[in-house]
């Protein structure tokens, strides 16, 4: 973004994109206009979405507002970890190794298989009769 004072970057996974925009500001985290704990339901998702925050404190120093679309919770989340670790780079590019090394900054390529033809699933075929 052109604006100042605004970090701006992107995550996907699986099919959904997070992008996350850093604001100077008091340490609020909010998604899609929802509190962050609200937005996820499950302890395990806010674990992983919010991981890369804890090798850069955000705590009276920005306010993180996130748009994200796409995939279910479980994707959304590997999104915004995703994007907010690109975000803490941009901000401090010291931590480069440190996330790195936590595969933070790789996105993850697994996506559903496609079905294939003449069998009913990605893998799973028909049942094979002999009789």
């Amino acid at each position: 973004m052109a604006k100042k004072n605004i970090i701006h970057s992107v995550g996907k996974r699986k099919t959904g994109i997070a992008r996350a925009y850093f604001k100077e500001g008091t340490g609020k985290i909010i998604i899609n206009g929802r509190d962050f704990d609200k937005y996820f339901p499950l302890e395990s998702l806010r674990v992983v979405a919010a991981k890369p925050l804890t090798f850069y404190s955000v705590e009276n120093k920005f306010d993180i507002y996130v748009n994200v679309a796409g995939g279910g919770l479980s994707g959304q989340a590997g999104a915004i970890k995703l994007a907010l670790a690109k975000a803490i780079l941009l901000i401090n590019p010291e931590l480069k190794e440190t996330l790195a090394k936590a595969s933070m900054l790789t996105r993850d390529p697994r996506v559903k298989e496609r079905k294939k033809y003449g069998q009913k699933a990605a893998r799973a075929r028909f049942q094979f009769s002999k009789r």
